[in-house]
């Protein structure tokens, strides 16, 4: 494997967790931002994803892996299309569901994550849109990264199917290590789904699609649900 995809793998398996942290507890450690430092957090975000993925992609055109290997290859469009829409109305669905139920059950974890919500989720009508083209960019590049990228580079070293699923999903569950222990098993196991999607159909639209779906159900569910200013405590809690 040439050096600069170890280079990237280790940005992928090491940095990006450790700088999720390290971002997120500077923001538990702050009140709940107001619009304009959140549009200034979505913003670099944005600008974050994008430049690494237009790296990621120009090293890996650059060693020659195709736009087959890659996912992006335009096959069955109609039916991959199908897939993705079906496929992200009902895991949008299942977070909505999940989010409402973590916020009738007390407990450390809804606390986590009502604090979560409150300071990445959008609240105010002109952090919206913005926040939807967050979604969006997650979307598209989590999926090149993650199912895109990191597959197609150990597909070409020959490492086997089920390994380079498992390795795959477990550096998508790290690059949400701060969501806690919780939040790393949980997007591991949704990459695994989403890594065999993308066997299964030879392309990302789908699960890019999916991922959208998800991020932009937890952004109208979460503040809905989550928001410390509309968790009702139960009777033990008052």
């Amino acid at each position: 494997m040439p050096w600069d995809f170890w280079l990237i793998f280790l940005v992928l398996g090491v940095w990006i967790p450790w700088r999720g942290r390290v971002r997120l507890k500077r923001l538990l450690s702050q009140p709940p931002p107001g619009p304009k430092e959140k549009l200034a957090l979505y913003g670099a975000t944005l600008a974050f994803q994008w430049i690494l993925l237009a790296v990621v992609a120009w090293r890996a055109i650059g060693h020659g892996l195709t736009a087959r290997e890659l996912g992006l290859e335009r096959v069955r469009q109609a039916e991959v299309l199908l897939v993705g829409v079906a496929g992200s109305a009902i895991l949008a669905a299942l977070q909505w569901f999940n989010l409402r139920h973590l916020s009738r059950t007390p407990g450390p974890t809804r606390d986590f994550m009502s604090k979560l919500a409150d300071r990445l989720l959008p609240k105010q009508t002109v952090e919206f849109a913005p926040y939807c083209a967050l979604a969006v960019t997650a979307g598209v590049c989590e999926e090149f990264l993650y199912r895109g990228f990191a597959m197609a580079a150990l597909y070409r070293v020959g490492i086997p199917s089920w390994a380079v699923v498992t390795i795959s999903s477990i550096l998508f569950g790290l690059a949400h290590a701060y969501q806690g222990r919780g939040g790393i098993v949980g997007t591991m196991l949704l990459g695994f789904l989403f890594a065999w999607a993308r066997l299964t159909f030879a392309s990302l639209l789908p699960v890019m699609i999916w991922h959208t779906g998800i991020d932009l159900s937890a952004g109208i569910a979460g503040p809905r649900y989550l928001s410390m200013d509309r968790i009702v405590p139960a009777p033990e809690e008052k």
